[in-house]
């Protein structure tokens, strides 16, 4: 069958579907959308009839909807699930956009939209891949089924527990999941690893008001003070967690993977001058390939208090707030590890300063052995369609729903993303390869009837 062609024919009707699918505000983030969500849903549910799929559904949670189907017509032959999802991130800053984040455009071989490349773009490939099969073919090489929820920017928290209830539904011998991006134009990558996460908020409460620091300074606790002494010592001078058994669980590194790591050719003074920086920082020991993708972390992503407006103004705050985040490897268990650093703030809380630690997401990382045939055939499939194989990577990301889908079906997650690196998902003037839309589909053919 010449797919090539029936895609180039196609191309314009199948770009016109997403960008319908793209002008939907579908943020699950937000309750004024969850009408957009819903609506969403819908259309979703609609591809996949059109796509020939049956037992189609868009089934209730207590968030957003979660849109099922399946063709179960090939006996003796393996069942892929295809996960993905249909809700985006909010667009906030809204200034910073060239083009409305919902009235998607086409420029310079880009689909620019909220949702392009994260998620509606690559899910939007496998469903027109599956059509073009039944359409051409008439059967499917493997048996197909489809979950695709509304809530992944949002942690996912409805489709765990729809997963236990409906495991026999969603049985497969293979997870399909395109939520990644390929590591540069033209070079396919299949991702093997994501670290897990935890995050935690971190608030010193003082005196029961702010004080004057002509009348008060240097005779009271501080709780910025407090606050910033706490955070300091949570790394050594080398970037290393002092946290103590923060590692606990966290493996070495065999020489043959760091090997596969280097294979990126990352040139790392050439990305420090791209960020505007003089160097790059972390911990000691490992690149910067090793230090994002398969070492664990601990980032402060915000911390205020006191006084913030313009100019100055004399005062000693009564309290002050830090929000944390760590990426997780290998064994760490989320919850071992929020009690951890709980515990080492709790023990180093200045006199007269009170600590409160709320802790909040947990994931853990997701590992699979890349030798497994099902992932070889992925990378087969890429090297036919890009003339390259892909490489097998580890992600510094967390995507927490891929470990739970893997563990709860027993089955593996083959990871085939179709994004790049530098595709704005989740910030401003989001946009999507059309290049990576056309080899998309074709990837995708390939390896479903590879298996």
């Amino acid at each position: 069958m010449d797919y090539q062609n029936y895609f180039q024919n196609n191309r314009q009707t199948h770009l016109d579907e997403l960008t319908e699918l793209l002008k939907i505000p579908s943020i699950s983030a937000l309750s004024d959308h969850k009408g957009d969500v819903q609506k969403a849903a819908e259309w979703i549910a609609g591809a996949l009839r059109q796509a020939g799929m049956e037992n189609v559904e868009v089934n209730p949670t207590a968030g957003h909807p979660i849109v099922t189907g399946e063709y179960l017509h090939a006996p003796g032959k393996p069942t892929v699930l295809v996960y993905g999802h249909y809700d985006v991130q909010p667009v906030d800053p809204l200034n910073l956009w060239d083009t409305p984040p919902f009235e998607p455009s086409i420029r310079d071989g880009k689909l620019y939209a909220r949702g392009a490349t994260d998620d509606k773009g690559q899910m939007f490939l496998h469903i027109k891949a599956v059509e073009a099969i039944l359409k051409q073919e008439k059967e499917p090489p493997v048996n197909i089924k489809f979950c695709i929820e509304g809530e992944e920017e949002v942690g996912s928290p409805n489709l765990p527990i729809f997963l236990e209830k409906n495991q026999d539904k969603l049985a497969a011998d293979v997870v399909v999941i395109s939520d990644t991006s390929l590591l540069e134009p033209g070079k396919p990558a299949i991702c093997t690893g994501l670290r897990g996460l935890c995050s935690l908020e971190v608030s010193v409460h003082t005196a029961n008001t702010d004080l004057h620091s002509g009348t008060f300074g240097g005779g009271v606790p501080n709780a910025l003070h407090a606050l910033v002494a706490l955070l300091a010592s949570l790394h050594d001078d080398k970037g290393r967690v002092v946290v103590e058994g923060f590692y606990k669980g966290t493996p070495e590194l065999p020489a043959e993977l760091r090997e596969e790591i280097s294979k990126r050719g990352l040139d790392e003074n050439k990305l420090a001058a791209s960020l505007g920086l003089e160097t790059l920082y972390g911990e000691e020991g490992y690149s910067f390939a090793e230090r994002t993708g398969i070492r664990p972390t601990l980032e402060l992503n915000g911390v205020y208090g006191g006084f913030q407006g313009e100019g100055s103004k004399t005062v000693i705050p009564k309290e002050a707030h830090a929000k944390i985040t760590c990426r997780l490897v290998g064994d760490q268990d989320p919850q071992d590890i929020l009690d951890k650093i709980d515990a080492h703030l709790q023990q180093r809380v200045q006199p007269g300063a009170k600590l409160v630690v709320k802790q909040m997401e947990k994931a853990h990382a997701f590992n699979i052995d890349p030798e497994i045939p099902m992932l070889q055939k992925a990378a087969d499939a890429y090297e036919k369609v890009y003339g390259t194989r892909a490489l097998f990577t580890k992600d510094g990301g967390s995507i927490p729903i891929v470990e739970t889908l893997s563990r709860v079906l027993e089955a593996p997650a083959v990871m085939m993303g179709f994004g790049l690196p530098d595709e704005n998902l989740h910030a401003p003037n989001e946009h999507f390869n059309l290049e990576n839309f056309d080899k998309g589909l074709l990837t995708i053919v390939e390896y479903l009837k590879s298996l």
